[in-house]
């Protein structure tokens, strides 16, 4: 029987950071290259697979069929390869990638994380924040965290928390407003501050659906300054300037703690909620069954959640 030719590599290395780019340019700078040893390596496993994995063009480059079938088989496998020198590195400590938003890093997960730590003290977590979809098998990470409908394909996604609306304020905000904030036709008398995030997603609460379903007719739900996301929106209203629709999770230690008041009841549900991703091969993190227990237990315990030990 003919002997198979050895697989390439570095080449498929060098080949998977390009695909995950689409760039040379950027692939080599990742792998510390120069952008002509990366179309070197990846001319040299085109020429050991006899096909086109680029199509290239005059500034970019784009994956063929054959290219893009390719990248993610090689994304995955490499990302097991890490993952198993990572553990015959025993001498190392284990470092637990989670990717989350920065709002929920911000206002839930680091203000807890000690306790984890101090149940795993041999665990390295590393906290990335982004917005966007997270690719577990090129991105490397173990876990995640999303703020979002829940249907992400390719993953595993289990329910955290809900994430109902609500208004919010600093009180040094209430008290020097003389004309206070007990009936929702009040808020005429705030600024409103805006979530971008929530516009044009069916079932999210902006402050139009707050306003309907809390029966005030007076407010222009239009009025007030946008924010890019829900975290600095709350900022925003922690500072005092205006009232924010708040998400329950990322404002309950700032309620608890009194940097901002509730000074209306109506809540809306919310057609978002957190979750927490994994992949969905069995090839996992040894501790990402374990920061996920966690992460169930901060959330059944917020009472006690804030408090730093």
């Amino acid at each position: 029987m003919k002997a198979r030719p050895s697989a390439p590599l570095n080449a498929l290395r060098t080949f998977e950071a390009a695909a995950r780019h689409l760039s040379f340019n950027a692939a080599a700078s990742e792998l510390f290259v120069t952008p002509a040893a990366v179309s070197h390596q990846v001319k040299h496993l085109e020429e050991h697979l006899g096909v086109s994995l680029f199509q290239r063009n005059h500034r970019s480059v784009t994956l063929t069929p054959e290219g893009a079938e390719l990248a993610a088989t090689v994304g995955e496998l490499l990302g097991q390869l890490d993952l198993a020198l990572d553990r015959a590195r025993n001498w190392a400590p284990a470092v637990l990638r989670v990717t989350t938003m920065e709002s929920f890093a911000a206002k839930w997960l680091v203000p807890r994380l000690h306790r984890f730590q101090q149940a795993f003290p041999d665990v390295r977590v590393r906290i990335d924040t982004s917005d966007q979809h997270a690719d577990f098998l090129r991105g490397g990470f173990d876990v995640g965290i999303r703020y979002g409908p829940g249907n992400y394909a390719g993953v595993r996604a289990d329910l955290l928390m809900q994430a109902p609306a609500f208004p919010v304020c600093s009180p040094a905000l209430l008290g020097a407003n003389p004309h206070g904030l007990k009936h929702p036709d009040d808020l005429r008398h705030y600024t409103l501050l805006h979530d971008e995030g929530a516009t044009g997603r069916p079932g999210v609460p902006a402050w139009s659906d707050w306003l309907a379903a809390a029966g005030a007719t007076n407010v222009n739900p239009a009025s007030g300054p946008v924010f890019a996301s829900i975290y600095l929106a709350q900022e925003a209203a922690v500072s005092g300037h205006g009232v924010a629709l708040g998400l329950a999770p990322l404002v309950e230690d700032d309620l608890r703690q009194g940097r901002l008041v509730k000074p209306l009841l109506t809540e809306l549900e919310n057609a978002y909620a957190f979750w927490m991703i994994r992949r969905p091969s069995p090839e996992q993190h040894p501790h990402a069954e374990a920061f996920c227990q966690w992460l169930r237990a901060e959330q059944r315990h917020p009472a006690s959640a804030a408090l730093l030990d």
